[in-house]
Order: structure tokens, then sequence, then C-alpha cells
């Protein structure tokens, strides 16, 4: 029963580290990234659709985005869908393709974007603060209603701290690899 709440503790904690990495994906360093235009949503046949569903991503050199899209008429669409995204991206249409060249960083949008990712990482881990508490909230419960005994308690709220620790460690490494990222002229 204890092991089951490991194993949904460290299913959670998964969830939030991955969730993290995601979210920083989205944030302009100075390279290009699928990342920065793929769930921009564009007007397609009269429904909204994220870039990645309509269209072929793909990065040619470390500053440039070209987006193919499938359907040729929706050129014009995924140019304005960027513009309008206001992720200070300028989109030229090229064709059959839009290219995106990526501007380089100002020192004060370095030092502005390493300040989001580290309020990112920090609101990260307080989720993981609040889902280590939880879990040992579960486990005083099965004390409690005499499950385990305060031996097994003991022990399990030192492996739920092992746990938490190693996710807090894995979050704030995915945090400063994107906060290095972004420092990198």
């Amino acid at each position: 029963m204890v092991n089951e709440v490991f194993i949904e503790l460290s299913s959670e904690m998964q969830k939030a580290s991955d969730g993290l990495a995601r979210e920083l994906a989205t944030i302009r360093s100075g390279r290009a990234s699928p990342a920065l235009v793929e769930t921009i949503l564009v007007d397609y046949q009269g429904a909204a659709a994220p870039i990645r569903q309509i269209a072929s991503i793909s990065i040619p050199e470390a500053s440039l985005i070209v987006i193919q899209p499938w359907d040729r008429t929706s050129l014009r669409n995924i140019e304005k869908a960027i513009l309008r995204a206001n992720v200070g991206l300028n989109p030229s249409t090229d064709g059959n393709v839009v290219r995106i060249v990526i501007p380089s960083l100002t020192e004060e949008r370095r030092v502005e974007l390493a300040k989001l990712v580290s309020k990112r990482v920090e609101e990260r881990r307080v989720v993981l603060r609040n889902i280590r508490r939880d879990g040992i909230g579960k486990l005083r419960q099965m004390e409690k209603s005499k499950q385990i005994s305060q031996d097994e308690l003991t022990n399990a709220i030192k492996k739920v701290d092992e746990i938490s620790d190693s996710f807090i460690d894995k979050v704030n490494e995915i945090g400063n690899n994107k906060e290095k990222e972004i420092r990198e002229l």
C-alpha cells in the first residue's frame, strides 16, 4: 500500500517536471526552436488549429524557422497568426513557405527571460512540495487507521523526501540549462 503512494507521487512529480520542460521550450532563447511556433493557433478552414497540425516545421539554420504548410492556401493565415501571437517574431512568406529569422536577444531581454525562467522553476518547485505534502498526508492517514506502524511511517516519509528531492533537483537542472541557453550569445 505504501508503494502505491510512492508510485503515485513519482508519477505526479514526473508530470510536473515534464510540464516545466515543455513550458520552458516555448520561451525564446537565441536559437530557433519549433516549440516557439508549433502551438500558435491558425484559422484553418473555419477552425482554429495549431501550426504543427497543418504544416511541417523545420530548422535549417540555428536562427531560422521554416514552416511549410501542407495546404498552400493557409500561408497567409499562418503568417497573420504568428504576428497576432505577439511572440516577437516577424514571418515572411517566400513562395510556398513561411520563413522566420530569429533575431538575437538584447541583454535586457535576456535578463527578463532568465527571470521568467526562474519564476516558472520556483512555481514548479511549489507544485512538487505540495505533491510531497499530500503524499505525506496520505501516509499519516494510513498510520492513523493502523494500516502501517509508526516506524513504517518514518521510513516512508524519508523515502518521500528522497523522491521529492530528486525531482526538485531535476527541475532545478532543467531551469539552469534553460537559463544558460538564454544567456549564451
